[in-house]
């Protein structure tokens, strides 16, 4: 199967470029996983497609402000983004421009808070050792930016509106986008017609959005991601499976989540690092339905999601949400494919 094969065509006007309010505003396309057939909503009639017994399972991973702007010893203007927490001081980072910030490089980005780099990483990215008087969390709130997707351009006035109403769990360097249709509210209705809810987590980092760049999709490599699944939610999640509920997963992390630490059909709780790769041909063993967004053309998202359903329905409902103005991307609209029919 061929990256090409996951293409479809997106004017430029239907990228989202700052998100709707209120949150549960947004439009939602609900689609049939098995026939295809669609129905054109909003967000907040999404109580109307759940069921009494429904298990939804979301990601509480917050985003960190992960992209930093410092000065190299040679007085260089250069740009470092923060990526996965390896310990204390070392962190797995992306660095611009990548030719000056080679292993021995010293960047300072203020009088108490610099790196040096020390490693170069098997994807393309570095090592960093960070330096800091006081704590690393606060220094880091006062100095970094919230890493916004390349395609946004209009600045976002309120950084709140980049997290989940539900986030609380520190590490993420991009939003889980299809948790920010959600408000308490309608969470709160949500619980109002039985649905029971768990939280895991992962930390999104270059997994989730890095491009994929062979042309068989089955050479792609994802970068492994962080995930923890408390003894909770693993017991709530696997009892849900006991007795054929069905299981949603808002956002393609949370179905990640669920798929790698149940690899054996039986959630284990823990932390671990993942780099599953879910694309057409994978045998779901926990989730059933998903609450997402749109994805990006020939990205590994949009293979997940045609995984879950076909290539070929994915991309006929794109294509409507084409024709029907839907708003993609991360500040964009939502998609629920599930089964109507049960």
């Amino acid at each position: 199967m061929q990256v090409k094969d996951f293409t479809y065509e997106l004017p430029q006007e239907l990228i989202a470029q700052y998100p709707l309010e209120p949150r549960d505003h947004s439009r939602l396309l609900v689609v049939d996983k098995n026939t295809g057939t669609i129905e054109h909503r909003y967000f907040y009639d999404l109580c109307e497609y759940l069921r009494h017994d429904d298990l939804l399972v979301f990601n509480d991973t917050r985003v960190i402000p992960a992209r930093l702007h410092g000065v190299k010893d040679t007085g260089a203007r250069v740009e470092v983004f923060l990526l996965t927490r390896l310990n204390s001081t070392d962190w797995e980072v992306l660095v611009k421009p990548g030719r000056k910030l080679r292993v021995g490089a010293k960047i300072k980005f203020s009088d108490d808070l610099s790196c040096d780099i020390i490693a170069d990483t098997d994807f393309g990215g570095r090592i960093a050792r960070f330096y800091y008087n006081g704590v690393f969390e606060e220094i880091l709130d006062r100095l970094g930016e919230t890493p916004l997707p390349p395609y946004i351009m209009a600045p976002l006035e309120d950084k709140e509106r980049y997290q989940t109403v539900y986030s609380r769990e520190n590490g993420s360097a991009a939003a889980p986008t299809a948790g920010l249709h959600f408000t308490k509210e309608l969470l709160q209705k949500i619980r109002d017609i039985g649905c029971e809810e768990v939280f895991v987590t992962l930390h999104v980092g270059l997994g989730t959005f890095r491009p994929v760049s062979v042309d068989d999709i089955k050479d792609h490599v994802m970068h492994r991601e962080f995930y923890s699944v408390s003894p909770e939610a693993a017991e709530a999640i696997n009892k849900a499976k006991a007795e054929g509920r069905r299981i949603v997963a808002v956002g393609t992390t949370a179905v990640r989540t669920l798929e790698a630490a149940g690899e054996s059909g039986v959630i284990k709780a823990g932390g671990n690092w993942t780099n599953i790769f879910i694309y057409p041909g994978y045998r779901f063993r926990l989730v059933n339905s998903l609450i997402t967004n749109f994805h990006l053309p020939q990205s590994t998202l949009l293979m997940l999601v045609s995984a879950l359903s076909t290539r070929e329905i994915m991309l006929s409902t794109y294509a409507e949400a084409v024709c029907e103005h839907y708003r993609f991307f991360s500040f964009g609209d939502a998609m629920f494919i599930t089964d109507l029919n049960k």
